[in-house]
C-alpha cells in the first residue's frame, strides 16, 4: 500500500510511504426518547421491555402501572418505572420503484436517524441445500422491497467469522453482496433437504452397540453446532448493544433441536457454569448467556423455520422395505414417527429461543419474505418497566453468576400474551463490559461502529482502477480537517501534529482482508499553516486488490494530544476484468468557476475536487473515468460506445444528459479508454446532496453485458 499526505490543495508533497499490508420515572410518558428509554440492569434498577398482545392479536398500548405485575424468580417485584415507548410512524411496506431508482446508496445514517436496527442471522451451519435457495430469495426480497429509509441492517452467517459488526449498513449493494455468500454449508448439521430420506439413517451392517455409539457421536456433533450457533448470535447481540433504539435479530434456520430439552433442566441454572459437565449443559449455559446479553442490549430475537411447510409422509426418496402388504408397518412406521418427532423438536428449539428473548417464531410457511415482513411490522412500540432488585439478585460476596428468571402478568380482565426477555445473570451492566478506555479499544470501537466516530472530521473517497502491469487497485483519499487536530509550533517555526492512522479493508463477509496501522507526524511551515487550517490536507492510500469482489475500507484517525477520533468508511465493488466484460473505473470529479469571459486558464476550486466534492451553482463540474474491456469492431478495430450522465437528488432524477458517442483519441491501450465529460451546475439545482451517474453502452457487446455504470456522490453548497 502506498500512503501519501499533502496540503490541500496540492501546496507541498509532504511524504511518500510504502507499506506492505499484513494481513423514567413512574407514570406513562409516551413521547420521550432520551437516555432513560434504555433497557438496563444495575444493582439499583432492573429495566425490561415487553410487548402485550390481546386475544385478537392486536397490540395493547394503554396499560397502567397497576395493571401489570413483574416477577423475578416467581417473586413479585414493586414496579418503580413504567412507560410505553411508541414506535416510529409507519412507512409504506414497499418503497415505490421511483424512489429506488437512484444508482447510489442513501446518505450514511446518523444515530438519531435510525428507525430500525435489524440483524438477519442466517444459520448456514444448520440450513439444508433446499432451504438455502429459499432463504437467498427471501433476503433479496427484503433488500429490494422491504428495507426502508432509516433502516440499519446486516446479513450475517453463523459460519462467517467475527466480521459481523462491520456489516451494519443502509447500503443495499453491501447487503446484496452479503447475500451472494449465503451458501449451503456442506459440513453443517443439515442435509440436502428438509430431512434425510428414510432407510438411509443407519450405517449398513453395524452391530447394535456400534450403532448406539454412532448415534451418541451424532448427537454430540449436533449439540456442538447448536453451541456454535448460539455463540454466533450472542456475538451479534453484544455488538448491537452500542447501536440505537430497540433492536431485532432474525434467526433463519432449519431448527435447533437441542434447545427443546432446556426447559426440563431449569434446576441446573443454579449451578456454576464452569462446573457444567457435558455438552447439553453447555447448550443451556449458552442459551442463558444469550438471553442475558439480549436483555442488556435491548434486543428481541425472532426465529424463522427456513424449511417452510413440509409433508412428513413418505416421499420418492424414502427407501422403506417390508414383507407386509402395508409398507408402513414395523420399521417404516417407526421411522416416519421419528421424522415427525425430530421435525417438531427442531421447531420447538426455535420457538423456545424466540420466546425466551421476547420475539416470536415464524413457521409452516413457504413465504419466508412474508415472515420477515411480520417481524418488521412488530417493531412498533413496547412497554419499558423497571423495578429495584433486592440484595439477593446481585451477590457480591460469593460472586456467583446466578441466572434470574423474569415473567410478567397482566391483571386487566381478558386474555393477553406477553412477550419479553425471560432472564438475566445477577451481574450489573457496569461490570459486564469494560469501557473502551485504551487508545486501541477506542480505535477498535470506531472501526466496528456503523456510525464511526465524529470527534475529527474526515471524508473518505475510494475509487476502483486497474493498471496493465499491477492489476486492480483501490485508490483512497482521506481529507482531514486540520482544525480538529492539535498543532504545536517548534523552535524552527514549523507547526506539527502527531496522529495514529488505521486503515482496514473488510471483505463482503465482514472479515479483515488487509490492514495497516501507523503513527504519522504532519509538519507545515508557518507560511503554509493558515492555508492548511482553511482547506485541510489529504492522506492517500493506494491498495492493490488481488481478488474481485465487494470491499469496505474503514479508516480511523486519532489525534495524539487530544485523543479525539474520526472515522470514515466506503463500500467499493471491484469487477472481475478477466471475464472480458465492460466495466468502469471510479469517477474523478473536479470543478472550476465559469468566468464571464472564457480564458485559457481557469483556477480549480479547493473544495470542488475529488476528495471533498463540494460545488456551487454556476460551476462547471468535470468528471473523468476509464472504460475497460470495450468490444472492438473486427474490421475497423474501433469501439462503438455511447455515454450518458444523470444527476439524482433524494432518489429522483433531476438531470438526464444527452446520449453521446464516445470519441476515440488514439489511446495506447484499447482495453483501457480514458473518458471525460462536464455538467454545468445551474441555478435551479438547490443546495444539498446529489449523485452523479455515468452510463456507458457498448453497442458491440451482447445485450446482457452491454451496459456498465458508475456513480459518485457530491454536494452543492451555497
Amino acid at each position: 500500500m502506498f500512503v501519501t499526505m499533502k496540503y490541500f490543495p496540492a501546496l507541498v508533497l509532504l511524504m511518500l510511504i510504502a507499506v506492505a499490508l499484513m494481513g423514567q420515572q413512574p407514570g406513562a410518558q409516551t413521547n420521550r426518547r432520551d437516555e432513560d428509554d434504555v433497557v438496563r440492569i444495575t444493582t439499583n434498577l432492573v429495566q425490561v421491555d415487553a410487548v402485550v398482545i390481546d386475544k385478537d392479536g392486536k397490540r395493547v398500548t394503554d396499560l397502567k402501572p397497576g395493571e401489570v405485575q413483574i416477577f423475578e424468580d416467581e417473586r413479585q417485584q414493586r414496579i418503580t418505572n413504567f412507560s410505553y415507548i411508541p414506535g416510529m410512524n409507519s412507512l409504506p411496506a414497499v418503497i415505490p420503484t421511483a424512489a429506488r431508482s437512484s444508482p447510489g446508496p442513501p446518505a450514511a445514517l446518523k444515530p438519531d436517524q435510525v428507525r430500525r436496527t435489524i440483524a438477519i442471522v442466517v444459520d448456514d451451519l444448520g440450513l439444508s441445500w433446499q432451504s438455502t435457495q429459499l432463504v437467498r430469495r427471501a433476503l433479496q426480497k427484503f433488500v429490494d422491497e422491504q428495507m426502508q429509509p432509516g433502516d440499519l441492517a446486516a446479513i450475517i452467517r453463523t459460519s462467517g467469522g467475527i466480521g459481523a459488526l462491520q456489516q451494519f449498513t443502509s447500503d443495499k449493494r453491501q447487503l446484496s453482496a452479503a447475500i451472494d455468500h449465503v451458501k449451503w454449508y456442506m459440513s453443517g448439521r443439515a442435509t440436502g433437504g428438509a430431512f434425510a430420506p428414510l432407510g438411509t439413517e443407519n450405517l449398513p451392517n453395524l452391530p447394535a452397540e456400534a450403532q448406539a455409539a454412532y448415534d451418541d457421536l451424532e448427537q454430540f456433533r449436533q449439540e456442538l453446532f447448536t453451541v456454535g450457533t448460539l455463540g454466533a448470535i450472542n456475538y451479534v447481540v453484544r455488538g448491537l448493544q452500542q447501536l440505537p433504539g430497540r433492536k431485532s435479530v432474525i434467526l433463519i434456520s432449519d431448527g435447533i433441536q437441542e434447545l427443546n430439552h432446556i426447559d426440563m433442566d431449569r434446576q441446573k441454572t443454579m449451578m456454576n457454569p464452569s462446573t457444567l459437565p457435558n455438552v447439553r449443559d453447555r447448550v443451556l449455559d449458552a442459551m442463558q448467556r444469550l438471553t442475558d446479553a439480549a436483555s442488556r442490549a435491548s434486543v428481541v430475537i425472532y426465529t424463522i423455520d427456513a424449511r417452510g411447510l413440509q409433508s412428513l409422509q413418505l416421499t420418492a426418496a424414502d427407501r422403506v422395505t417390508s414383507d407386509h402388504p402395508d409398507a408402513l408397518a414395523g420399521l417404516g412406521r417407526q421411522q416416519l414417527d421419528k421424522r415427525a418427532g425430530d421435525f417438531r423438536d427442531a421447531q420447538d428449539g426455535l420457538n423456545y429461543l424466540a420466546a425466551e428473548t421476547g420475539g416470536f417464531f415464524v413457521h409452516n410457511t413457504n413465504d419466508l419474505g412474508l415472515g420477515i415482513r411480520r417481524v418488521l411490522e412488530d417493531q412498533n412500540g413496547y412497554y419499558l418497566i423497571g423495578y429495584r432488585p433486592d440484595e439477593s439478585t446481585f451477590d457480591p460476596r460469593t460472586g456467583r453468576r446466578k441466572f434470574h428468571h423474569l415473567s410478567m402478568k397482566v391483571t386487566r380482565p381478558g386474555k393477553y400474551t406477553v412477550r419479553m426477555r425471560n432472564g438475566f445473570f445477577g451481574v450489573a451492566s457496569a461490570s459486564a463490559s469494560a469501557a473502551a478506555a485504551t487508545p486501541r479499544d477506542q480505535i477498535i470501537s470506531a472501526l466496528t461502529s456503523p456510525f464511526g466516530s465524529s470527534g475529527l472530521h474526515l471524508q473518505l473517497t475510494s475509487l476502483f482502477g486497474n493498471d496493465a502491469r499491477t492489476g486492480s487497485f483501490m485508490r483512497s483519499i482521506l481529507h482531514v480537517d486540520a482544525n480538529d487536530l492539535t498543532f504545536t509550533k517548534g523552535e524552527d517555526g514549523w507547526h506539527q501534529t502527531t496522529f495514529d492512522v488505521v486503515a482496514v479493508t473488510f471483505g463482503d463477509n465482514g472479515n479483515v482482508v488487509d490492514e495497516v496501522s501507523r503513527t504519522d507526524t504532519f509538519r507545515v511551515s508557518d507560511e503554509g499553516f493558515p492555508e492548511v487550517l482553511k482547506h485541510g490536507f489529504l492522506y492517500f492510500v493506494v491498495l492493490p486488490i488481488k481478488k474481485p469482489g465487494a470491499y469496505q475500507l474503514r479508516t480511523v484517525l486519532r489525534d495524539h494530544d487530544s485523543q479525539r477520533l474520526g472515522a470514515a468508511s466506503q463500500f467499493v465493488e471491484i469487477p472481475d476484468l478477466k471475464k472480458d466484460r465492460l466495466a468502469l473505473s471510479g469517477l474523478m470529479l473536479h470543478a472550476v468557476n465559469k468566468p464571464a469571459v472564457q480564458t485559457s486558464r481557469q483556477a480549480p476550486e479547493p473544495e470542488a475536487g475529488e476528495a471533498v466534492r463540494q460545488f456551487r451553482n454556476g460551476m462547471l463540474m468535470r468528471y473523468g473515468f476509464v472504460i475497460y474491456n470495450a468490444r472492438l469492431d473486427k474490421s475497423t478495430r474501433q469501439p462503438q460506445l455511447q455515454v450518458q450522465a444523470r444527476l439524482f437528488r433524494n432518489g429522483q432524477a433531476v438531470f438526464t444528459g444527452k446520449v453521446q458517442n464516445f470519441a476515440l483519441n488514439n489511446p495506447p491501450d484499447l482495453s483501457r479508454l480514458a473518458a471525460d465529460g462536464a455538467i454545468s451546475l445551474g441555478a435551479d439545482l438547490i443546495p444539498g446532496e446529489y449523485i452523479l451517474q455515468v452510463i456507458v453502452n457498448d453497442l458491440l457487446a451482447d445485450e446482457k453485458h452491454r451496459t456498465a455504470s458508475q456513480w459518485l456522490d457530491f454536494e452543492i453548497v451555497k
